[in-house]
This record gives C-alpha cells, sequence and structure tokens, in this order.
C-alpha cells in the first residue's frame, strides 16, 4: 500500500512539474523547484535507504526520459542522493523544520553536483550554472520540503478534529 502512495507522489510531482508553470519557472536556466527530488527526499526520510534509493531510481529514470537529456544520469543522481538521504533519515533525529531545511538543501546540492558532473566528466554538455541560481534552488526545494511535511503531518489531525465535530454536532 505504501509503495502505491510512493508511485502516486512521483507521478504527481511529475505532473505538476512537466505540466503546469511550476515546469516552466526557471532562475537563470535552471529549474527554480525540483517537485520530484522534494518526493524523493520526503520518501527517502520517513521510510528509509532501501525505499529513498527505489524511489530515487524511478522518479530519476522516468524524469529522464521525459526530459530531452541523457537517460540514465538524473536517474544515478537521485537514486544517490534518496539512498544518503535515508540514511541521514535513519541515523540522526530529523523532525524539526531546521534539520529538515538542512537535509533538503544539502540534497539538492548533492542532486545537482552528481547530475552536473557526471554531464561535464562525460563531455556531453557545458553548463554555466551559478551558484547564485543553485543556492536559489536548494533553498526552494527546501521551504517546499518543510511545507510538504507540515502539511502531511498536520493533515490526519485536522481531519480526526473535523470527524469529532461533525459527531458532536450530531449529538
Amino acid at each position: 500500500m505504501k509503495a502505491a502512495w510512493v508511485v502516486l507522489a512521483i507521478a504527481l510531482a511529475l505532473v505538476l512539474q512537466t505540466q503546469t508553470m511550476l515546469g516552466r519557472f526557471m532562475i537563470r536556466g535552471t529549474l527554480a523547484i525540483d517537485l520530484v527530488l522534494v518526493v524523493v527526499v520526503y520518501v527517502a526520510l520517513t521510510s528509509g535507504p532501501v525505499t529513498g534509493l527505489l524511489s530515487g531510481t524511478v522518479a530519476g529514470l522516468v524524469q529522464d526520459a521525459l526530459s530531452s537529456g541523457i537517460v540514465g544520469i538524473g536517474g544515478l543522481a537521485k537514486t544517490i542522493v534518496g539512498f544518503l538521504t535515508g540514511i541521514v533519515g535513519s541515523q540522526f533525529i530529523v523532525t524539526q523544520p531546521v534539520p529538515r531545511f538542512v537535509v533538503f538543501f544539502a540534497a539538492t546540492l548533492l542532486d545537482r553536483v552528481v547530475f552536473i558532473g557526471l554531464y561535464v566528466l562525460l563531455d556531453l554538455r557545458s553548463f554555466s550554472t551559478s551558484y547564485a541560481a543553485l543556492a536559489g534552488q536548494a533553498v526552494g526545494n527546501a521551504v517546499v520540503g518543510i511545507v510538504a511535511f507540515q502539511l502531511v503531518e498536520l493533515l490526519p489531525g485536522v481531519l480526526e478534529r473535523r470527524r469529532m465535530a461533525n459527531t458532536r454536532l450530531r449529538r
């Protein structure tokens, strides 16, 4: 059942990123927010390194297939990020917003370093990404990740309070 939710979250992130204005929001040629990466990091933090690795592999390969780049480079980057983030989530207490911000920020930097590094290493493409654009994307992903965590954690409580209020009104 949990695997179905992970696949659904990845699919929703891919649709939102490719079919909406969010996918066209760029800072100097770099996506400002990578929702697929946010989902991978969220899954890795909540489910551990193996699930993070698998979700990173699936999400990265599907994202590569939908893009015009080499299939596998983004998949490898997100696989590494998912696995390492899962390890961090299982070894350290990452339940407060500040540590989560740091994890999302670092995961974004790692994803970009691996992705750009592989392209440059294989001499397939050169990048002119500035440090400011990279930091902007990392901050954007971190903010979206924290908001996603807060929403997911608050939603069950809101639904329970609503059910309780409806039960009281019926009496």
